[in-house]
């Protein structure tokens, strides 16, 4: 009887405690909110209102534990009160990012509401991001997003299923159940992995959706990991710290509690003064977007639980770039994207194709029609294919002289 009693006055005062808990909660006595997500290869955007301002583009993001804004000319915008500066390292353990901490915030998600909210502004704005997936960012929502609650990520629908944290007690059919620790904010997994030559590899790894690669292998960390023979050296992408380089190949295989992936792309960054802070975490590598985009996840941070299983592209190959290109969107409007970099040996660096070469158009549509997500699809998509660019090369950089040429090539698998 004391037992009935305690659970019903925990759910009459239930929303009533929540008022007074900073965290994310679903407005109303709905079991679950159903949240629609901008999908960028995989990389989970949404729209969200910072006190009661005009939406914009969050990234949501699993590895890291703050809600960051990349704007302080924004944030002073939207008239954000700041209380004190941090710094923060980043990615590549060497550059200082300072920051104003804006220590309470109201961040609305249509039904789902983020109350007493603190934000790190950055002071020099951060939107690399925007150029390198095609979509304006201007933040990330961390751990507060999932601390109290059970959050499903249907890539296939791009959707986001939210549980109240009441609701958020159950097994759901069909899916498999591992363990997630959580460690300052950030989640973790164990995973399986046979390596190139059949070595077997197991540890932690940190669960990051806001990250674009398929599995993240620091060596530092342990010896058995090795680089496989057939690897090429390229930008492994775009952090707070600048630009990461590394190797890309492949391992073998990848298990998360018996689901099998086949010939996962995996990156080998470049060791870095991070590294220290890597083998003290005890996790061996990172899980991002190419990997947990083939699944439905579950993740229940409350109870330490994921859960996961395939989903409509789970048995698609795993492919990596076949022109040698990086593209980037410049930031200033109108629309125009530019080649950030070209792979020495490249089928694009064999055409001629040089940084800084600005794209008109691919295989005669102008570039205008284009998004970033198709781009990279286009060159995953088949050896063999041939692509057409229509490119605008000027004579030096800030020049008005020009020159606009065409090049063709066909994709070329290089791992």
């Amino acid at each position: 009887m004391k037992r009935a009693l305690f659970v019903f006055v925990f759910f009459l005062l239930g929303p009533a405690l929540r008022a007074q808990v900073p965290g994310f909660f679903s407005e109303g006595t709905s079991k679950k909110v159903k949240l629609p997500f901008l999908s960028s290869n995989s990389l989970i955007l949404l729209p969200v209102a910072i006190n009661g301002h005009p939406p914009i583009y969050f990234l949501l993001d699993t590895g890291v534990k703050a809600n960051l804004l990349f704007s302080k000319s924004l944030g002073d915008s939207l008239g954000l009160a700041y209380s004190r500066r941090v710094g923060m390292v980043g990615a590549d353990g060497s550059t200082t990012v300072w920051a104003q901490v804006s220590p309470i915030n109201t961040l609305e998600l249509g039904p789902v509401v983020g109350q007493l909210q603190s934000l790190l502004v950055l002071e020099d704005d951060f939107l690399e991001l925007e150029s390198v997936i095609g979509v304006p960012v201007f933040g990330i929502l961390g751990y507060e997003f999932f601390r109290h609650n059970a959050v499903k990520i249907d890539y296939d629908r791009s959707e986001i299923t939210f549980y109240p944290p009441e609701n958020s007690g159950w097994r759901p059919l069909f899916f498999r159940r591992g363990g997630l620790m959580i460690q300052e904010g950030k989640a973790y997994l164990e995973v399986k992995v046979r390596q190139q030559g059949g070595q077997k590899l197991r540890g932690k790894v940190l669960l990051d959706t806001g990250a674009n690669h398929g599995l993240l292998l620091n060596r530092e960390t342990t010896n058995a990991i090795k680089l496989p023979d057939q690897r090429i050296e390229t930008q492994l992408g775009q952090s707070l710290g600048g630009v990461l380089y590394g190797f890309i190949g492949r391992v073998e295989g990848l298990s998360l509690r018996g689901l099998p992936f086949r010939g996962v792309l995996t990156s080998y960054p470049e060791v870095t003064p991070f590294s220290a802070q890597l083998v003290e975490s005890g996790r061996i590598g990172s899980l991002g977007a190419e990997v947990l985009g083939r699944t439905t996840i579950i993740l229940d941070y409350p109870k330490n639980y994921y859960y996961i299983k395939r989903n409509a592209s789970f048995y698609q190959p795993f492919e990596f770039d076949m022109s040698g290109l990086v593209v980037k969107k410049l930031l200033t409007p109108p629309k125009r994207w530019v080649i950030g970099d070209v792979r020495e040996g490249s089928p694009a660096q064999q055409a001629g194709v040089l940084p800084f070469d600005e794209i008109l158009s691919i295989n005669s549509v102008s570039i205008l029609l284009w998004e970033m997500d198709q781009l990279v699809k286009l060159l995953r998509s088949e050896e063999g294919r041939e692509i057409q660019l229509e490119l605008r090369r000027y004579t030096q950089a800030g020049s008005r002289t020009f020159q606009d040429f065409s090049v063709r090539f066909l994709l070329k698998k290089q791992i």
